[in-house]
């Protein structure tokens, strides 16, 4: 009897090792990267190509990016007016279009809501031209209010589909009973739906400004001089000596910095929201 018990033992172990190799793999996969990105930020131009773990770390290159001819602060500048301006503008308008989903009924609401949500997967390669060609007739090519009308066509579907998962949650009873007490529709919305719906929408806000802070294709082609946001700032550090390594790593870390912050402030209402609204 003990052989068989010390081999179910054994198989145990070996279950609980192996996960936990696994474990350490797919965290070493994720980690690895951004380590190498960081140490490379530090490097001197020369010690950029070699292997080896132990330099000299260096600060020249975070002052280089800021310095003429990079100018980086005006693209952060531009990267923050355009994200939070997109945020501002799209969770508000995300949070009424999402009651309206979820509180009213109206011919063609289920296939309205399914076309929005659906418009998402619509590839950006698809409506670059249209957009270029109203932001060109409009007169706001290269301006950053161009690149928020841009993000929010972008933002608003997830976030609308995000947040009516949350108020589809909340009591329609509690919402009668504040109207019978003599509250508007719009006090109900901002004292009763937007608290119960909090974790969803500061989901929906981290994402919106994520995606927008991240977001190229679009900032690419319809801006030039005046509204380059910090993705592209990347591309500019292909020059004629090749890929400016140590510069880009020091300009990916300054594009990821507000990221990581931002993740790890929010992180509790994000794991809430896994939890919550739309699982439901």
């Amino acid at each position: 009897m003990s052989k068989p018990c010390n081999l179910g033992l054994m198989k145990s172990r070996l279950a609980r090792i192996g996960g936990l190799i696994g474990v350490y793999a797919i965290i070493g996969c994720i980690l690895l990267p951004i380590l190498w990105i960081v140490l490379t930020s530090l490097k001197t131009p020369r010690d950029v190509y070699t292997l080896q773990l132990w330099f000299s770390p260096t600060w020249d290159n975070f002052r280089t990016v800021f310095a003429a001819p990079w100018h980086l602060g005006d693209k952060l500048a531009n990267s923050l007016w355009v994200a939070l301006g997109t945020v501002l503008v799209a969770i508000p308008l995300a949070v009424v279009a999402a009651y309206a989903f979820s509180r009213f009924r109206f011919p063609g609401r289920q296939a309205l809501f399914v076309g929005i949500v659906a418009s998402q997967f619509i590839p950006a390669a698809i409506v670059v031209l249209p957009y270029f060609l109203m932001f060109k007739q409009l007169g706001l090519l290269d301006t950053r209010s161009a690149l928020v009308i841009v993000n929010l066509s972008i933002v608003l579907p997830y976030s609308i589909w995000m947040i009516k998962g949350f108020i589809d949650a909340v009591p329609v009873d509690i919402e009668e009973s504040a109207m019978i007490d003599g509250a508007s529709l719009g006090r109900i919305i901002a004292t009763i739906v937007v608290p119960t719906a909090l974790p969803g929408i500061i989901t929906s806000a981290v994402f919106s400004f994520t995606l927008t802070w991240n977001e190229f294709i679009f900032a690419l082609i319809t801006s030039k001089q005046n509204a380059v946001t910090l993705p592209i700032a990347l591309v500019a550090l292909r020059t004629e000596r090749g890929d400016l390594w140590e510069l880009m790593a020091a300009a990916g870390m300054i594009i990821a910095l507000p990221m990581f912050l931002l993740s790890m402030t929010v992180q509790k209402q994000f794991i809430k929201s896994l939890t919550q609204g739309s699982v439901r």
